[in-house]
């Protein structure tokens, strides 16, 4: 493990001209511009419509469900009008995040405060419809929780939380891209296939996929599924530390069903191809469930540093899969809800997923480290090709396939 952390951040920077980084999405979503990595490191140029005819015949594509929820609610405070910005990170009370949508009173989340020198006490408040009510909606401070607080919200008309939010805030755009959110992002920072809300960031190698696209995956006859990571802001969070053994990595909820485990644990494993980065963390997080399980250290989260750990059992997938399984069984659910801080680095050995789809990422983060612990140095050659390509880069980008 020390050979991990004591990678340097510095190792992994490349410059990013500015007028590389992609404003807005095109307007034909799968019409963007597709970089391929084979098996064997050859490079092609494609464009995404192709995806599906680029598939291998026995693979399994698991896409990020997750729906990117109006996080940001702007109050203008009593008095001086100072504007208050509230951004939603993750439900506190109740903790699960269904639940807490499902309130029609009151719910309490941690937030960050933006403006928090001009909130010195008192509550704050905003007026607005919502399915043709007139609803007050109020925020109370609670405690600080690191460089976050805790926000109690509280309303009247017997709506729900998330029928608040949806009416009350915006959609939170990545903060790299330097402007205000617009209409459009209600639904360009969509996939086709978000339905669980909860990310306050987009799963965006899922931005490309089309019906069209999807339709001819189908058609191939690969087989697709899902499982949910809620994005949180700390995806966005910089490594400031030189080694990144010193980077605290974010917590983030995951929810697997039993019905993807069961496929997981078939002789052989499928041909699993993660689309994004987020679907990686869980299917590979997935994995260490089930050895943590077989330890008896279960304890609802995936710490950051266990896959590197000497003790680390050395289960085969399908032994781990079954660990998870037998575990649902005597909790009587059909489903794993957990959560992970798991970093994968170079170093880290892949135990689930086979190929990805992604996008291109920010120089110094800790998804570089996991698309290098993937194809080792040859990020460097695939970048450089990507920025002589003419390639848009970040969240509404091109889009790359390694395999």
């Amino acid at each position: 493990m020390s050979e991990t952390r004591d990678i340097t951040i510095e190792e992994y920077d490349y410059p990013l001209p500015d007028e590389r980084i992609a404003r807005h999405p095109l307007a034909e979503r799968d019409m963007c511009k597709l970089l391929v990595r084979t098996p064997d490191g050859e490079i092609l140029d494609k464009i995404f419509v192709d995806l599906p005819e680029l598939l291998p015949a026995n693979s399994m594509l698991v896409y990020n469900n997750t729906r990117v929820i109006n996080a940001r609610l702007k109050f203008r405070k009593n008095g001086d009008g100072a504007m208050i910005e509230i951004f939603c990170l993750e439900p506190h009370q109740p903790v699960d995040y269904a639940q807490s949508f499902a309130t029609t009173e009151s719910c309490e989340w941690l937030c960050f405060v933006g403006n928090a020198k001009k909130w010195k006490q008192g509550m704050l408040e905003m007026t607005l419809m919502v399915g043709g009510k007139t609803v007050t909606l109020k925020a109370a401070k609670g405690e600080p929780v690191g460089n976050a607080r805790i926000i109690e919200f509280e309303w009247d008309g017997g709506v729900s939380f998330s029928e608040i939010i949806s009416a009350a805030g915006e959609i939170p755009i990545p903060p790299y891209l330097n402007r205000a959110t617009e209409q459009s992002d209600a639904d360009d920072y969509q996939t086709v296939f978000s339905s669980i809300n909860g990310s306050v960031a987009a799963p965006t190698a899922g931005l490309h996929f089309t019906d069209r696209v999807l339709n001819a995956i189908d058609k191939r006859g690969i087989e697709r599924d899902q499982i949910t990571l809620h994005v949180g802001a700390g995806t966005f969070q910089p490594v400031k530390a030189d080694a990144i053994g010193d980077h605290e990595m974010h917590s983030e909820f995951i929810s697997v069903s039993r019905s993807l485990i069961e496929k997981l644990a078939a002789d052989p494993t499928p041909y699993v191809i993660a689309v994004g980065t987020t679907t990686v963390r869980t299917l590979e997080s997935l994995y260490h469930v089930g050895c943590l399980i077989s330890q008896n250290r279960w304890t609802g989260e995936v710490p950051q540093w266990y896959p590197y750990e000497i003790i680390h059992p050395a289960l085969s997938v399908g032994k781990s899969m079954e660990q998870i399984l037998k575990w649902l069984d005597e909790k009587g659910v059909d489903k794993l809800v957990a959560s992970t801080r798991i970093i994968i680095a170079p170093g880290y050995r892949y135990r689930i997923v086979k190929g990805m789809v992604t996008n291109f990422h920010q120089p110094r983060s800790t998804l570089l480290l996991l698309v290098s612990a993937f194809m080792g140095d040859d990020w460097r050659r695939v970048y450089r090709h990507a920025l002589a390509g003419d390639y848009r880069f970040l969240s509404y980008g091109d889009a790359c396939i390694f395999l």
